[in-house]
């Protein structure tokens, strides 16, 4: 009878173990292998993923081989991935990976992507940056003061913050005037708004309250634009431009702005204050509006950066070469610069890559940097807000950009990969 009590309790634990083994394995992996690649066509590119347990690659197509030079037909080869690795391909193209457990357990697809070699301008010039959303943003609602001194908050459990109102009875809003316009016109009467919530559009109904001043009124904060300084990540050779390496939130809600379009402008930076211990240091500046300050125009604002096509004036003030770009798997730890323009004039710093995270988890979270330059020590104390999209160039490759300062030490910050932005 103990024999076997003993006998299922370590078949029990077998398969307990078992089952934690393989979904420790496919978390870990998830976490530590990216779900797609990017390598330079004609040019045979090394990997090395540190794993805890035996698994294997595979290739679905000959037009991927795994460990170049090997004649054995591509689908055939199976390398242990604990180990370095190497993928070639003379053939642009899109293709799969197989990984596997043990090499028999499927754990996940890595999709390949062979593209030609690309190039692009490091900036690192200080930006100014006006957004337009899309819609009128909610930021949250608020107390309205009646005509007979009663106050009222009329939007409550109606409008969210993060709510976007498109429209209401039926007219396009552009601008917080055409609302005010609007709700005007409409005075007490229902008022139907059309609202963009998490993706999906409903209408809501609500009637406005007359306010003490004779104004009808929602009872919402709401905000239509946003502005900001940065710096210019890249141009490419299409005149196409990414910046900041992480998108442009909104400071009340905290969500990224949705916005129709935007504009570059030109931008003087007045004065640095250093960053402090639990305190980022800030880069001030004024931004000149006007046709004539323009730089280009924004079309994206994404949770990578902003991206959008630059102009002549642009082009023709940019100083600097086109390099080419380098993907994850040619980012590595040690010495790296980064481009800025934190003295009136852009140059280089050196910068340590302290750790790499290859995975795709943290899209603006790629690598771990800190500023090593006794210059630019001397002027910031390291990373300050404002310094967010300074390109990061390793090898005479440029490989990311500059996207968070860490809080409790301004030396240090995030960086993002280059091709996330690029491939946003």
């Amino acid at each position: 009878m103990g024999k076997n009590r003993i006998h299922k309790l370590i078949v029990r634990a077998f398969w307990v173990s078992l089952i934690f083994c393989i979904g420790f394995s496919w978390f870990y992996m998830k976490r530590v292998i990216p779900d797609k690649l990017n390598i330079v066509a004609q040019e045979e590119e090394q990997f090395h993923f540190s794993m805890p347990f035996d698994v294997t690659l595979s290739s679905d197509s000959e037009e991927v081989v795994l460990n170049n030079g090997s004649n054995i037909p591509s689908d055939k080869i199976h390398l242990q991935v604990n180990q370095p690795f190497s993928l070639y391909s003379e053939n642009q193209g899109s293709y799969k990976l197989g990984l596997k457990l043990f090499g028999w357990i499927q754990l996940k697809d890595i999709q390949v992507n062979v593209v030609d070699t690309k190039y692009a301008v490091p900036c690192g010039t200080p930006i100014g940056i006006y957004l337009k959303s899309d819609g009128i943003m909610v930021i949250g609602t608020g107390d309205v003061t009646k005509s007979d001194g009663m106050v009222v908050e009329p939007a409550f459990g109606v409008l969210q913050s993060g709510d976007y109102i498109e429209a209401i009875n039926g007219t396009p809003l552009k601008d917080k005037e055409t609302l005010m316009n609007e709700l005007g016109k409409i005075g007490s009467s229902e008022a139907v708004l059309k609202v963009r919530r998490n993706g999906d559009t409903i209408d809501v109904k609500m009637n406005p309250t007359e306010a003490e001043d004779g104004t009808y009124k929602l009872g919402v904060w709401v905000r239509d634009d946003t502005q900001g300084i940065g710096t210019m990540t890249y141009v490419d050779m299409n005149g196409q431009f990414g910046a900041l390496g992480h998108g442009i939130s909104d400071s009340d809600t905290g969500n990224v702005v949705q916005i129709t379009d935007g504009a570059l402008y030109e931008t003087a930076i007045l004065g640095i204050e250093k960053g402090t211990f639990g305190k980022p240091g800030v880069m001030s500046g004024i931004i000149y509006y006007g046709p004539g300050s323009t730089l280009g125009t924004i079309t994206a604002n994404t949770e990578e950066g902003i991206f959008g096509n630059v102009n002549e004036r642009f082009k023709q003030s940019m100083g600097q070469d086109a390099i080419p770009i380098g993907y994850r798997q040619d980012v590595k730890k040690g010495t790296a610069y980064i481009r800025s323009d934190v003295s009136g004039k852009v140059r280089d710093y050196e910068i340590e890559i302290q750790r790499v995270d290859y995975s795709t988890t943290h899209k603006s979270k790629g690598m771990v940097i800190k500023v090593t330059d006794p210059d630019l020590l001397a002027l910031t104390g390291g990373i300050v807000q404002g310094m967010s999209g300074s390109p990061i160039m390793q090898d005479g490759k440029l490989i990311g950009a500059v996207t968070h300062v860490f809080i409790q030490d301004s030396t240090r910050g995030y960086g993002i990969f280059i091709e996330n932005m690029i491939n946003h």
